[in-house]
């Protein structure tokens, strides 16, 4: 007996859909996929609702129509395809997570994210859940620092909508789009490709619950730090520099920016990187390779909090090239920094909701 497509069809239409009352070739539920090898038999059936009640009968009723109109022998194969559930409101996102922090520097080089992914594992060993973004779309470093560059993220369905699973290392979710593209093309795409890349992570992502979502930021200001106050409430900036007065120039910038009328997101405070060199064999040394005491200065002129000082040591480099960032050794020297660091953000957020309102998305209005 020969098989072909029409049989199929002519077959399905016999069986009706108990939701609409219409046979499922005219409620347009078979994709054009009916595939035929010998007595197998393979298409796919859409339902417009992700928890359709009907699946499961219509599915069988399908199998039973093929068997009685084409013959019993036929091998029937069939994939149920559900629609995808739109995206949530804007102001709807991201709803377990409690606070969400813009890690930024005015330059680059400074070691934002190198603080970003310690910072993130400090508050993930003090008990928080944290989750780490990296939204440097064109330059992403955190799949190297945690030593995940090979994950490829997979895809579950959860509650109607294809949601990207994080990466998880040291208690920490973990998503960048260098999970998406290999670790050796340079990422090349205009501002609105990068800006929707971005929402993807967010928006389409299965976060859950965290205390803290840290987002490592692009240096300096582009259409990726506006995609970001225009799609998420952001509970506060913390904003990274050296002492140096080039990165000092671009940190004011950076902190101009948050603060400003259109995007008025409250920064946090300063972290001054690189704050000294401590060389290994004497502990107790400190060289100002790159001035002193720069963030703290610009802090007191701002009137805004400076969060923490990272010495240069050997071991943050060698951690990041490795991926394991050197605060998971919190007794060491650097540890101990980002452990104050962490308890200093932690005290400043705190402070930062209990006297201000929620962060407003900066909106986009059009003439």
């Amino acid at each position: 007996m020969t098989i072909y497509p029409k049989l199929i069809t002519d077959a399905l239409e016999k069986v009706r859909y108990p939701g609409t009352g219409k046979d499922l070739i005219a409620a347009g539920m078979v994709e054009d996929n009916i595939r035929i090898e010998g007595a197998n038999v393979s298409f796919t059936l859409k339902f417009e609702k992700p928890n359709d009640p009907f699946v499961k009968s219509v599915v069988k009723a399908a199998e039973a129509a093929i068997h009685t109109y084409v013959g019993e022998e036929v091998v029937v194969t069939i994939d149920v395809k559900a629609a995808q559930l739109a995206r949530p409101e804007p102001d709807k996102l991201l709803p377990q997570v409690k606070n969400i922090l813009a890690i930024a520097s005015g330059k680059g080089g400074v070691g934002k994210s190198t603080v970003a992914s310690n910072l993130a594992v400090a508050l993930a060993m003090k008990g928080y859940k944290v989750g780490l973004l990296d939204a440097d779309i064109f330059g992403p470093s955190v799949p190297k620092m945690f030593d995940v560059e090979d994950a490829r993220p997979a895809l579950e369905r959860i509650d109607g909508r294809d949601l990207i699973q994080p990466e998880e290392k040291y208690g920490i979710k973990l998503l960048s789009i260098g999970f998406f593209v290999n670790k050796n093309d340079a990422v090349v795409w205009r501002g609105g490709m990068a800006s929707n890349a971005l929402k993807q992570l967010i928006a389409d992502a299965n976060w859950g619950a965290l205390d803290f979502l840290l987002l490592d930021l692009p240096p300096g200001t582009s259409d990726i730090h506006l995609t970001l106050v225009q799609t998420l409430s952001i509970t506060g900036a913390v904003v990274v520099s050296t002492p140096q007065q080039v990165a000092l120039a671009d940190a004011r910038k950076g902190i101009s920016m948050f603060m400003g009328d259109k995007v008025n997101v409250p920064v946090l405070g300063l972290v001054e990187n690189m704050a000294w060199f401590t060389p290994a064999e004497l502990p107790n040394n400190k060289y100002y390779l790159f001035g002193q005491e720069g963030c703290k200065r610009l802090a007191e002129e701002l009137n805004i909090p400076l969060l923490g000082q990272i010495p240069v040591v050997q071991s943050i480099c060698e951690g990041g090239d490795q991926g394991k960032p050197v605060a998971l050794n919190a007794d060491s020297l650097t540890g101990m920094a980002f452990m104050e660091l962490a308890d200093n953000v932690v005290r400043q957020v705190s402070i930062r909701n209990e006297t201000m309102a929620p962060t407003k998305r900066v909106e986009v209005t059009t003439k």
